[in-house]
């Protein structure tokens, strides 16, 4: 863990000075993209995956194969360089939101015949949650909620009701520059801030486009952005989801 508390400070550290200077360079970003149209159908399924089944959720790939999907949670390349969804590689979520997501999906291939939504994290469940949280216990817990959701208080992931995701070019074979990586933590990433950064010269237009492209797609499906990264979309609150859904664990 001391290791790990290290290496965690180190990138906050390194996240800050990007803020300053602008995320200019995306090269390294690794891509492990799952396409269910050239995978084996006959590819097992694990102990993780098999227990999402069975607590009613559908892989979002089966409702629409057009989407791309990259669980980060299931490589190293995430925030904290561990990989904590092992064996799954396909996303999850409750029927009715994937369907949500299939209409945004469809969307954006209409406008845009060569994007398809790429998805890095659909359901999380409640004990990768609770890992995930505890994997920063040298931060203190009014910090930490920065980072990732306190499980006390439980996160629309944890429902299926949140997606993280951004936009694949099938033509140019490559994600399209949203000015940042998935879960950079720093203002790039804020929605709320982009007009700043705009002005600032660390976003640029085009980046700033491609993230309204998301941004309305989702939006006209019934998904909901947050001022704070532009890669995550809700469909409800956390109060409804708690009504509506099960918490997955």
């Amino acid at each position: 863990m001391k290791q790990f508390t290290f290496s965690f400070l180190m990138f906050l550290m390194i996240s800050a000075c990007q803020n300053e200077e602008g995320d200019k360079e995306l090269k390294s970003y690794q891509i492990q993209i799952q396409e269910p149209e050239k995978t084996p159908d006959l590819a097992p399924i694990g102990s993780f995956e098999q227990s999402l089944l069975d607590q009613g959720l559908v892989d979002i790939q089966e409702v629409d194969p057009t989407i791309y999907v990259d669980l980060k949670y299931s490589t190293t390349d995430n925030f904290f360089g561990e990989d904590v969804y092992q064996e799954l590689t396909r996303a999850y979520l409750p029927l009715d939101v994937a369907e949500e997501l299939k209409t945004a999906n469809e969307l954006l291939k209409f406008d845009y015949p060569d994007y398809r939504l790429l998805v890095f994290d659909a359901v999380r469940p409640h004990r990768i949650q609770t890992i995930l949280w505890e994997a920063l216990d040298s931060i203190p817990p009014l910090n930490r909620k920065a980072f990732v959701a306190d499980p006390a208080l439980g996160s629309l992931h944890n429902y299926g009701c949140a997606v993280d995701l951004s936009i694949y070019d099938v033509r140019a074979d490559t994600l399209l520059d949203m000015g940042t990586k998935y879960d950079y933590f720093g203002h790039l990433a804020y929605p709320r801030k982009e007009e700043e950064m705009l002005l600032s010269g660390q976003l640029n237009e085009k980046q700033l486009a491609n993230r309204r492209i998301l941004r309305k797609m989702m939006g006209k499906a019934g998904f909901t952005p947050i001022n704070s990264e532009w890669w995550h979309f809700n469909t409800t609150s956390l109060a409804m989801a708690k009504e509506k859904y099960k918490l997955i664990e």
